[in-house]
């Protein structure tokens, strides 16, 4: 039997990780007393899955197709999802499923909590950097010209669902930059789980049910932690600053986001580095990792460290004028530095623009 993963945040949900269980959402809809309309949002690439999970949702099942590349988080894609339910007569009972990666989730959970002042969500990710990270603890909303993920609202779903057996549609570049999430998270908080993803097959870990579930076990404990992100949570925005820094000044979907983490973990590294947090080790330690899982840790070349330093300072993490940094101590361990100057983080992104 599938061993849940429970987060305690709003009223409570299941996190389900495992293979060819997406069939079984009618079923647990009912166990928890949804019993309203569904109406499915998903991930065009998805087409054959939507349309089967439409049929099994019932005859009154709505169906939305969108694309899911970073570019469709945006306020164009929102009111496509409040057209479609407001013309359906969505009610306050009704259900909405976000079928896809995390531009889908963020965006449809974002649609959920905002439609009738707030109608409940199930997150069915289908790429390994939702399951692992944005499907779980209710983040949502959309991104905006001078930031990413700066508009929207914490809505935790009533179910997560997630099926490793979908994975394998995935192109390869998709499956690496899913993994950034779950080395970022080994780093922070689980050793364990960082050792065993080094001795891993990367071609093969994602079809291990019980491994990625593990990696989704360290973002329920600090959901059910710091549900707000207003202490432990943000721990989980490790390489998060520098990476959505970078996303924004190529272009959003330039870089997949775990391809952007993962550049920003490996400067963010550094700064704990320099900052006498950890030793240079670790730093070796991490950027092999990411590299055997084909990810990057070479800043863009077009990138400055002064336009890198102007984005960054607009972060949600901001505070009183101040970066707050989620920095590892060792493997396993990270903590959250206040007081880094701004000359501090320059010289260290400085290191890492190409001259």
């Amino acid at each position: 039997m599938t061993q849940h993963l429970n987060v305690t945040a709003g009223a409570g949900y299941a996190v389900i990780v495992d293979a060819n269980c997406w069939q079984t959402l009618p079923d647990h809809l009912a166990h928890i007393g949804l019993q309203g309309r569904v109406h499915i949002v998903a991930d065009h690439h998805l087409a054959e899955v939507a349309t089967q999970l439409q049929s099994a949702c019932g005859a009154t099942t709505t169906l939305l197709m969108l694309p899911g590349g970073e570019s469709t988080k945006d306020y164009t894609t929102l009111m496509q999802i409040y057209d479609h339910l407001l013309t359906a007569r969505v009610e306050r009972r009704d259900v909405l499923v976000a079928l896809g990666g995390g531009v889908i989730g963020d965006v449809a959970g974002f649609a959920a909590a905002t439609t009738l002042r707030g109608i409940a969500c199930v997150q069915m990710p289908t790429t390994l950097l939702a399951m692992v990270d944005s499907a779980v603890g209710g983040k949502t909303g959309i991104n905006h010209p001078l930031g990413k993920n700066m508009i929207g609202a914490f809505h935790q779903p009533r179910l997560v669902l997630a099926d490793v057996s979908l994975l394998k549609t995935l192109p390869q570049r998709e499956l690496s930059a899913g993994w950034a999430e779950a080395i970022k998270h080994g780093v922070i908080r689980d050793a364990q789980l960082f050792a065993d993803l080094e001795q891993a097959d990367p071609t093969k870990a994602f079809f291990d049910a019980d491994l990625v579930r593990r990696a989704v076990a360290v973002k329920v404990e600090v959901v059910n932690i710091d549900e707000r992100e207003q202490a432990e949570r943000m721990l989980l925005n490790y390489g998060h600053t520098v990476g959505h820094a970078i996303e924004q000044l190529l272009g959003y979907g330039t870089l997949l986001h775990g391809e952007a983490i993962a550049i920003g973990m490996h400067i963010e590294a550094q700064l704990a580095v320099t900052l006498g947090l950890c030793d240079a080790a670790l730093v070796r330690r991490q950027q092999q990792m990411l590299q055997r899982y084909n990810l990057p840790v070479a800043l863009p070349a077009q990138l400055t460290a002064d336009d890198l330093l102007a984005v960054m300072q607009r972060d949600k993490k901001v505070d009183a004028g101040q970066i707050r940094w989620a920095l590892p101590r060792r493997i396993g361990h990270a903590e959250i530095i206040r007081d880094v100057t701004l000359d501090t983080v320059r010289a260290v992104v400085a290191t890492n623009v190409s001259a």
